[in-house]
């Protein structure tokens, strides 16, 4: 689950079933499956060094038979991780695992494969990479990210950063207070290191994107700080949703009210 397309923005993209090369180390296929929450489509990510005849592949995205395919196509296929639970990045998982014979790693017990967790501080060692597992929760209690520390430094975020827009904090799993340390872990990368995103095109650094979603969470709880002044201590979160989302198109208002419910929670903590 993500943020939206801006308004009239449309759903094409020219990467619909062709891998693409990003950067040394990382090349991604665009699932066919766009919508408002999911941009353009899920992006499944292959992660291998020169030379290596294996890949990493992040995310194998919806149970999308065709997609699912096309992914094994580009194996083999040394393990499978996974950012977060949302069916848009893991409903596919098992089946893809099936069908290249590679183990599903998450943090979820539930979401795995015949392989062990995946936990903060890990480093997967696989198709020639080293690839170090942030513990990044707040869009979902679940959600990781991938730093791959190669010739060209990159980090897989899911949906904890996006390409484009910004994401839901998707109340009560996710929680606003564990997404501005997740943010502010990412503002600390090093500079120059990508972002590859589960949504959106890539980023070319991590800390300038997770500043600016700081900045831009800041803003926002300075909205419902003041849609709460004006509405009363009863307002509901669709109350401040209707103040504060007015110009947002009411399709994604559902997914605002989850960030909404998340922001309540934090003003709550924080007085």
């Amino acid at each position: 689950m993500s943020a939206a397309r801006p308004r009239g923005e449309r759903a094409e993209h020219p990467a619909y079933g062709v891998l693409r090369p990003v950067t040394a180390t990382a090349s991604v296929l665009l699932a066919d499956n766009p919508s408002p929450m999911t941009l353009d489509g899920t992006n499944s990510w292959l992660l291998r060094a020169p030379g290596s005849a294996e890949c990493v592949v992040v995310d194998p995205g919806p149970d999308d038979e065709r997609h699912l395919t096309r992914l094994a196509g580009y194996g083999p296929v040394a393990v499978v991780l996974l950012t977060h639970g949302h069916p848009d990045h893991a409903d596919g998982a098992r089946r893809f695992g099936e069908l290249v014979g590679a183990e599903v790693r998450a943090l979820d017990p539930a979401l795995r494969l015949g392989g062990e967790g995946l936990t903060g501080g890990q480093v997967v060692s696989a198709a020639g990479l080293d690839i170090r597992v942030l513990a990044t929760p707040g869009h979902t209690a679940d959600s990781l990210c991938f730093l791959v520390e190669h010739d060209e430094p990159a980090v897989l975020t899911g949906d904890t950063v996006l390409g484009r827009g910004t994401t839901v904090v998707a109340h009560p799993d996710g929680r606003l207070a564990d997404y501005l340390e997740s943010l502010r872990r990412l503002a600390d990368l090093a500079p120059g290191t990508a972002v590859l995103p589960g949504h959106g095109p890539e980023l070319p650094d991590a800390g300038v994107a997770a500043r600016g979603y700081l900045a831009h969470r800041e803003q926002r709880l300075a909205q419902v700080r003041a849609a709460l002044d004006r509405l009363g201590p009863d307002a509901t979160a669709r109350d401040v949703v209707e103040v504060v989302y007015a110009d947002v198109d009411r399709a994604l208002w559902p997914a605002a009210e989850l960030s909404v419910r998340a922001q309540l929670e934090y003003l709550r903590e924080h007085g």
